[in-house]
Order: C-alpha cells, then structure tokens, then sequence
C-alpha cells in the first residue's frame, strides 16, 4: 500500500506532457503511480485543487542568522510551497562552513547552495546598511573559493557573483572574470547578478558560457535585455542561442512590467521564474515564488508553461533530473495549489503597477512523499 494519496486534484507536468485530473501516489519517499482509485495509507481529496511537482526557487536567500539578508526556509515553505530552494551566494568561502552546518543539515525542507565568490559572502544588505562585496578586490580570495567548492562538491552547485554599481563599484567586471576562472578550474556553471551599470549588459553576456545563468534578466533600464523599440538585444538573442539561462531573479529592484511585455510580445520567455527572496522583497514588491508566478499568468502566460519555468526548468539549470516532475521514481515532492480569481493589485520593482485578476496560493506541501503541511 502506498505511503500518500492525493485524490482528484489537476495534475500538472510539463516534464510528461501532463495535465489531468488524476489521482497521485508517493511510497518509500519517491512518487510511485499515477491513475485511478490509488489506495494509500494516507489519502486525502484534493478536488478543485492543482498538484504539481515541488516547486524550485532558483533564487533565494536563506542563509538565516549567518547573513543580514536571509529569511527561514522552512517558513517560507509552509506559506509559499517551495520544496526546493536554491540559495543565490549567500554565503561565501568564509562562512559556508556555517551555512551548511546550522540551516542546510537541518533543513526540513532542501536547500542547494551556490558559492559567493566573495570571501564573506554578502555580508552587508539591509534596509540601513548596503555594501556590495565586491566593491573592495581584497575581499575576492580565488584560491580559497577553488578550495571551498571543491571541500563542498557534493552540494555547491556553481559559483555566484554580483556586479554593477551597487555590487561591484569601481571593481566593474572583474568580480565576474574571476569567478569564471573559478568556475572553470572546478568544472560548474556562474549564476551572474547584473544591477546598473557599470559594467554594462554588454559586457557581462559576452563572457557568460552555456550553462551559466544570468539571474535578474528582465531589469528595467538601465541594463535592461530591451531597446526601446522592443527589440531584444543582439547580446542578448545571441547568449541564448549559445546556452546561457534567463533567469527572473525577481527582488526588490530588479523586475520590470514594462521590459517583460516587451521581451514576452518579442517571444521571448524566461527559461526560469524565480523569486530573489530575502528579508527585504518579502515585504513586497517579489514576496514570493508563488507572487512572482502569479505576475506572468496576469501577463498572458498560461498555467503549464508558469509551473514549466518553476519546476521542469529549474531542475535542468541546476542539473537535477530528479527535481521538477511528478514522473515515477521522481523525488516525492509535490506543491498542491489554489488558483484564486480576484482583482489583485500587484507592482513590480520600480512601482509600476499592474491589477491582475488571479493568483496562486500554496494549499499544500508533499516532502519526501509525506504530507508535510499543513498538519
């Protein structure tokens, strides 16, 4: 007999293809059959709802009480169904020790980090106090980051650096050739942050190989991926088709309304929605994963591709084929979902507005195929 069954919910699986309504059975921590009248020991009516596969924030920090930045994971679980969250550098070669140690071990729910390459990490962001780790060289070690990585490999994913004024300062782009040099010597991807310029767009897509990621890919001006006319950028255009991956990063200053109707009337659709949470997006404009979802369904993008690019997507940035789908074998992960019809009112980063008429809200959280919240 199975360990869980979700009874008549929608499913959704962009991985299979799937979209039907369906029963859904975790045993031994891993999905085990899809079909009909499934029997479990734990068997619960899900009609109405919407089951999909756990979802993965590709950008979040969650370092919590080791950076000024972080928020509780697990919190964030139980309010916005996240089953996976990626920590964006939180931490760097000096305190990944404690990152792992105090909030990734014990973590209810998975956390899968990348390296800052920033010795502290970022170790100074808040409402009072904001100084990017890269604007003094001194604080960027490359060996140390070689070492860190490779002491962790068997769970950093790749190597976070942030440049652009507020990151980097007069430091420019030399943050970022320097994690591709450490990304290179230990075989992983760059997950690169990109504010205002300097430096400029142009010269962080030029380097940025197939696999990296650059998070924060629809910014308002300036180093927005747009021109004016709507056009996406040739640099832009060309890192796609060369591999690198589009990633929301969605924050408290980095999504804009006016540049993602451009690139989505232009066809061009993130490869991935995430949420860029910390302790101050939290209190909006991003708030959330689902919150960040929620936004592209009210700008035309259906249901299957949104849950597309929070599950399937991810999981396949990050290298995880047992993430991101309800397939059987899978890991039993599972975020069950309302799909609310209302006017909401939501903004994005630089207070543009837009008054959406639905959203999603988290009415369920499957970990490791148990139903975990709410009790």
């Amino acid at each position: 007999m199975h360990d869980l069954v979700l009874r008549g919910a929608r499913l959704i699986d962009p991985a299979q293809s799937l979209d039907k309504i369906a029963d859904i059975a975790f045993a031994g921590g891993k999905v085990a059959a899809i079909g009909e009248a499934l029997s479990g020991k734990d068997e619960r009516d899900l009609a109405g709802k919407i089951v999909v596969p756990g979802l993965i924030d590709l950008h979040t920090h969650v370092y919590w009480g080791g950076t000024s930045l972080g928020v509780e994971a697990e919190l964030l679980a139980r309010t916005g169904g996240v089953t996976t969250f990626i920590d964006a550098g939180s931490a760097g070669p000096g305190n990944f020790h404690g990152f792992r140690r105090h909030v990734i071990e014990p973590s209810p729910v998975r956390i899968l980090p990348y390296l800052n390459v920033a010795f502290p990490g970022i170790f100074a962001f808040s409402k009072s106090v904001m100084l990017g780790e890269n604007v003094d060289m001194r604080l960027i070690d490359a060996r140390e980051a070689v070492r860190v990585a490779r002491e962790h490999k068997d769970l950093v994913l790749g190597i976070k650096v942030r440049v652009g004024r507020a990151a980097s300062g007069a430091s420019g782009i030399m943050p970022l050739d320097i994690a591709l040099d450490v990304a290179e010597e230990v075989g992983l991807p760059v997950m690169a942050h990109l504010d205002a310029p300097p430096p400029s767009r142009r010269e962080v897509m030029e380097r940025l190989r197939p696999g990296d990621i650059l998070t924060h890919c629809f910014r308002p001006f300036p180093n927005a991926p747009v021109l004016p006319d709507g056009r996406v950028r040739e640099e832009i255009l060309a890192a796609r088709a060369r591999g690198v991956i589009f990633d929301i990063g969605h924050g408290a200053g980095s999504f804009g309304f006016a540049t993602t109707r451009s690139m989505l009337a232009a066809g061009f659709l993130p490869d991935v929605i995430s949420s860029d949470v910390h302790t101050i997006s939290i209190e909006g404009p991003a708030f959330d994963l689902l919150t960040t979802m929620s936004k592209f369904l009210c700008l035309g993008v259906d249901l299957p591709t949104v849950v597309k690019l929070a599950t399937q997507n991810p999981a396949a940035a990050i290298k995880h084929p047992d993430l991101g789908t309800l397939r059987v074998g899978a890991a039993g992960d599972a975020s069950v979902l309302d799909l609310a019809f209302a006017p909401v009112d939501y903004a994005d980063s630089i207070g543009e507005r837009l008054m959406g008429d639905k959203r999603l809200l988290s009415a369920g959280v499957v970990l490791a195929g148990r139903w975990w919240h709410p009790l």
